[in-house]
Parts: C-alpha cells; sequence; structure tokens
C-alpha cells in the first residue's frame, strides 16, 4: 500500500463522479425493472466488457480455478447480498437518511481495517478525519432525518448494506496479488452465477415489455457503473487501501448534486459547500494519517 498520489486522487474522484451518475439511472431503470432484475442485468453487463478485456490483455480469468472460492464469496458478499439490502431497505426510508447511512462505510471501514489488516491501523488523525468527513454528510443532508419504528428495521438493513461493502473490500485484499481485471471479472461472474437463479425465481424478467430509456440505463449501469467502476475500486484498493477507497462514500452525494445542477437545474445551496469544505478537509487528514511519525491509538 502506497500513500495516495495525484492519480489516486483523480481515479477516486472519477470513481465517485460514475457511482453519482448510477442513482439517477437506477431510478430511470425502475420504471421497466424489478430491483433484483437491475441487479443482475447489471452484474451481467459489467461482465462482458472486463471479460472482454481479459482476453484482450489475454489475462487469465481464476474465476473457476483453485481461489474460485474467494471470488464466490466476495462475489455474494459484494454484489448479491448489498443489491437485496438495499433494494429491500430503499422502500421504507427518506433518501437523506439512506445517503447517510451508505455514507458510514468510512467509520466502519476505519474500524475493520484496523483489526484485519496490517498497515491500516486507526491512529488520531485518521479518526479526526474520518469524522469530519461524516459530519460533512450528516450537515448535508441534516433536514428532515427521521428514523421511528416504521423505518428503523429498514435503516439497519441499509446500514448493514454498506458494511457488506467494507467486509467485501477487505476480502478483496486477501486476493490483491491477482491481476485487477482477473478479479473484478472473476467476481462478476459469480455475481452473475448468483444472481441468475433468484431473479428467474423472484420476478420473472422474461415477461417484462421495457421501454428504450430503462434499457439505455441498465446497460449503463453494467458497462460503466459496474464494469468500469469496479475496475477502479480494486486498483484503489490494492495501491491505496481500504480507508482510502471508502473515502469515496463522502464523495459520491456530492457529485450527485452537482449533476442535479447541472442536468436537471437544481440549486446548489451554502450547505452544500461547506459539506464539500468539511469532505475535503476530512479526506486530506485521512491521508495524512498514512505518514508514519503519526502514533496510533
Amino acid at each position: 500500500m502506497r500513500e495516495p498520489k495525484f492519480i489516486d486522487y483523480a481515479l477516486l474522484t472519477i470513481l465517485a463522479l460514475i457511482w453519482s451518475s448510477a442513482f439517477f439511472n437506477i431510478k430511470i431503470a425502475t420504471y421497466s425493472y424489478g430491483p433484483v432484475t437491475i441487479a443482475f442485468l447489471r452484474t451481467f453487463f459489467g461482465a462482458i466488457p472486463v471479460i472482454g478485456l481479459c482476453l484482450v490483455k489475454k489475462i487469465k480469468i481464476e474465476a473457476f480455478s483453485k481461489d474460485w472460492y474467494w471470488f464466490a464469496i466476495i462475489g455474494i458478499i459484494n454484489l448479491v447480498i448489498p443489491f437485496f439490502l438495499i433494494a429491500y431497505g430503499v422502500q421504507k426510508v427518506q433518501s437523506n437518511l439512506a445517503a447517510i447511512l451508505m455514507a458510514s462505510t468510512p467509520l466502519s471501514a476505519t474500524i475493520l481495517a484496523h483489526f484485519f489488516t496490517d498497515n491500516e491501523k486507526i491512529n488520531y488523525t485518521k479518526i479526526f478525519g474520518v469524522l469530519v468527513g461524516f459530519s460533512g454528510i450528516i450537515f448535508l443532508f441534516s433536514d428532515n432525518i427521521l428514523i421511528n419504528e416504521n423505518n428503523f428495521l429498514s435503516a439497519l438493513i441499509i446500514f448493514f448494506a454498506s458494511t457488506f461493502y467494507v467486509i467485501g473490500g477487505l476480502l478483496t485484499l486477501k486476493i490483491s496479488n491477482k491481476k485487477n481485471e482477473n478479479v473484478t471479472a472473476s467476481i462478476l461472474i459469480w455475481g452473475v452465477i448468483f444472481l441468475i437463479p433468484i431473479t428467474a425465481l423472484t420476478e420473472k424478467p422474461w415477461n417484462l415489455n421495457p421501454s428504450l430509456d430503462s434499457t439505455i440505463s441498465i446497460v449503463y449501469l453494467g458497462v460503466v457503473a459496474t464494469g468500469l467502476a469496479w475496475l477502479l475500486r480494486f486498483r484503489i484498493l490494492k495501491n491505496n487501501g481500504l480507508v482510502f477507497q471508502a473515502q469515496v462514500a463522502y464523495l459520491i452525494p456530492i457529485f450527485g448534486i452537482i449533476l442535479s445542477y447541472i442536468f436537471l437545474k437544481e440549486i446548489i445551496t451554502p450547505k452544500v459547500l461547506v459539506a464539500v469544505v468539511a469532505i475535503i478537509i476530512g479526506i486530506y487528514f485521512v491521508k495524512k494519517s498514512n505518514s508514519k511519525k503519526i502514533t496510533s491509538v
């Protein structure tokens, strides 16, 4: 693991931009497809270009090698389970609360990485950076945040979904010696394998008559927001570690608001600017925490 460089911040920013655009396309996709079918098609269309890239670069895909169980487990934890939990949880949770719950990944990443990695121990600087960034998210979405007996379970489910993403990232570090394209392709292949029977049993997508807009969104979600995005994610994980990669959760809501301003002409308020400053400060201190001179807690 290396200290983040300019290219790493650029890749983190691109990843956040891609994933922030995914929410808009998920909304369009839901006009014609059910949540399980979206998860399956997103994974399927994401796997195709990554497999193609492996073939072009002559990289061996190890989905069915002696290490197949790693890819299968990560496929379940990083794809199947979170997709189901989020699809269920968002039905009863406000979008601002969901954004905060999903943005909790740097918090859980910091804690889990401390106990399950050798080079990402907690120190005071890292704690400060993560908390400052998270406070920016809470401030951004602080209006009308409400957890009650009607949505508590759904809120808890979304939080668990974000935690599964972190656990999947930890497991991915166990195979970080393998090529990025191979890891991405193998995990997506196993995700498709698991999702085929689940989709067929729950939603019977062959009965659908989808619109062109929804189908275009599905393809975008697969090729860009899954295939390309996961290649970027695993590269960042391998080079910079779990906690740095998890900072993308702070940037996604910000880019979502910027995209809404560009395409939907929604107003950017002073609250957004304050949140952006807090998030930038938080990411800076997380970067600074990688210094060997800083003492662990």
